[in-house]
């Protein structure tokens, strides 16, 4: 117990790359934390780092009104090299949560790479989608641990608070016959969350994520005109099912993951869940559902587990335990 309380005497001192409709969302989730203070923010043209703590209007407000955090005086900078330069500048920053767009595919194990390559030590927690991206991080597993990382990937809302559900669903089954996530999201502006719609874009029949990262914002808006505002998604290739198929679960090809997007609605077009059907030990088939609540925004299941599972990544780091680890293999820390 004294060994805990020790653990969470001080104040994690945490950054937050990417400052899009996410990375916002997570300097306003952490603003009333007291377990843990905000102290880094980067996004494409600059970083901010004040050892003191960040305040999180002023940071948001500065992205808002001129476009980059490293306007922020007197301690922002801007860089072309922004998560590099901010990496360097800000060595006692313990963990990281990477609120950044997942496209290009191979952009979130690039980010990684820069923090092996400059001999960081800490703990990065992503919100990763796509199975393929997730696959590259799986690669780097020795490399983090060898570096030191601690890495939790897929600690969003899905993949990440649902598959965390499943896995603890999965318990009162001898066989797990389906996972079938279906969630609903509502926001009244997508240009709130662009990289985050364009990764749902291209989820659809026709697009890619190389046609889905080149779309012009006219050409997405045209789209949504022609779609009413509404993302239709089934089948996705999303990471849930290699992070349950690691966990012992069920295979991959049982997992599906599907959703609704309402772009010019903040009332949710249906309720986010988690259906996990199976066998018992007895010989009866059953279904367990776990539903989110409708009042809860997308930015708030992504960026509480995220900051649980950061958390709980500083608690492993600090026992030597680095490498890899999803969503799926550990409990998120609850973040007063």
């Amino acid at each position: 117990m004294d060994s805990q309380q020790g653990e969470q005497a001080a104040a994690i001192a945490v950054g937050v790359l990417g400052f899009g409709g996410l990375g916002q969302a997570a300097a306003r989730v952490l603003a009333p934390k007291s377990d843990m203070r905000l102290v880094a923010a980067a996004d494409q043209q600059g970083y901010v780092y004040r050892p003191g703590g960040l305040d999180a209007s002023a940071c948001i407000t500065t992205y808002q009104q001129q476009g980059s955090v490293g306007y922020l005086a007197p301690d922002g900078h801007l860089s072309q090299v922004s998560i590099q330069d901010l990496i360097h500048k800000g060595p006692d920053v313990q963990g990281y949560f990477l609120a950044l767009p997942n496209l290009p595919n191979t952009f979130m194990a690039s980010v990684a790479r820069q923090f092996i390559e400059a001999g960081w030590q800490g703990v990065l927690v992503d919100a990763l989608k796509r199975t393929s991206a997730m696959e590259q991080i799986w690669a780097m597993r020795d490399e983090l641990a060898e570096a030191g990382i601690t890495y939790l990937t897929g600690c969003g809302a899905t993949p990440g608070l649902l598959t965390a559900a499943a896995t603890i669903a999965a318990q009162s089954y001898q066989e797990i016959h389906s996972v079938k996530i279906t969630f609903g999201v509502g926001i009244a502006n997508w240009e709130a969350y662009r990289a985050t719609i364009r990764e749902d874009i291209a989820h659809m029949p026709g697009y890619d994520v190389d046609t889905a990262q080149g779309m012009t914002d006219a050409e997405v808006t045209t789209l949504l005109d022609k779609t009413q505002g509404v993302l239709t998604l089934e089948n996705m290739e999303h990471a849930d099912d290699l992070m349950l198929e690691w966990a012992g679960i069920c295979d991959r090809d049982r997992v599906t993951v599907g959703g609704v997007v309402d772009t010019r609605n903040p009332k949710k077009p249906l309720s986010t869940n988690v259906q996990v059907t199976g066998r018992t030990f007895d010989g009866r088939i059953s279904t367990h559902t776990f539903t989110l609540g409708d009042e809860t925004s997308m930015a708030a299941n992504v960026c509480g587990p995220a900051f649980g599972y950061l958390k709980a990544g500083i608690r492993l780091h600090q026992r030597g335990l680095h490498g890899l680890y999803t969503a799926a293999e550990v409990m998120p820390q609850f973040v007063r």
